[in-house]
């Protein structure tokens, strides 16, 4: 069975791929590493190796024997276009992807350059979303990467965010996600920085979600912002196959 996901914009998670290394200040205090311990001491055996980098093989073909649509987070406890997984095992993830079209996938990565590096090696299923996370301006460079792919749907993940993200350009994104840092150690997010993106996101009839503004105390602090809860999909998610099933 998929694993069911707390994550507020998905459903289930698939993991074919755990462990990864840190990249940018995003990923200092990064939740998967926790978690991977935390199942590592557990004696989980996907994780006998805690977070080192592993491919999972045998779990490659899963989404084909979930029966029931869902949106699936792809390797939430790792990234997908880590420089050190084999073109093999993506290609063979995007083969799972094309072939179970039934789910909706959502990819994430901070290794834009990778990601773009392999875009013409990639067969691309309407039902992939891809997105870059971005947590201060100066990785914006990756949301240019990310518009340069060949992916139906586009997002951007402001998660954890750690600084303004000023004139966003955010012709040919699809979706924007923001979100505070939650756990032990967790940077405060500002109030500003988040309204000024959502306000980029209506001017530009760009959907907006609005995930947590985290903290110690994440489900204390909530996510509601100026009133109100901000849950928008990407617009063609409700002309999907998906979406009209499940409606």
């Amino acid at each position: 069975m998929a694993t069911n996901s707390k994550i507020e914009w998905t459903e289930s998670t698939w993991n074919p791929l755990t462990g990864c290394n840190k990249v940018s200040p995003g990923c200092k205090f990064c939740y998967a590493e926790r978690m991977a311990k935390r199942l590592q001491a557990m004696g989980q055996k996907n994780y006998k190796d805690g977070f080192k980098l592993t491919e999972h093989k045998h779990l490659t073909d899963s989404p084909l024997m979930w029966r029931k649509p869902q949106i699936i987070f792809v390797n939430s406890m790792s990234d997908l276009f880590h420089e050190s997984v084999s073109l093999s095992f993506i290609q063979s993830i995007f083969n799972t992807m094309r072939k179970a079209n039934w789910h909706i996938y959502q990819i994430l990565t901070k290794r834009s350059d990778r990601l773009l590096s392999l875009n013409n090696q990639l067969i691309w299923p309407e039902n992939v979303w891809m997105g870059v996370s971005i947590e201060n301006e100066e990785y914006l460079n990756r949301l240019e990467d990310l518009k340069k792919c060949s992916a139906a749907v586009k997002f951007l993940s402001c998660e954890p965010l750690l600084g303004p993200l000023d004139n966003i350009n955010l012709e040919k994104i699809d979706w924007v996600i923001v979100g505070g840092e939650s756990g032990p150690n967790a940077r405060a997010i500002k109030n500003e920085w988040v309204i000024d993106i959502r306000n980029q996101c209506i001017n530009s009839n760009t959907p907006f979600f609005f995930k947590q503004w985290g903290g110690v105390f994440k489900k204390k602090n909530g996510r509601t912002l100026e009133g109100r809860t901000w849950g928008e999909m990407p617009h063609s998610f409700y002309k999907s196959t998906y979406y009209l099933q499940s409606a």
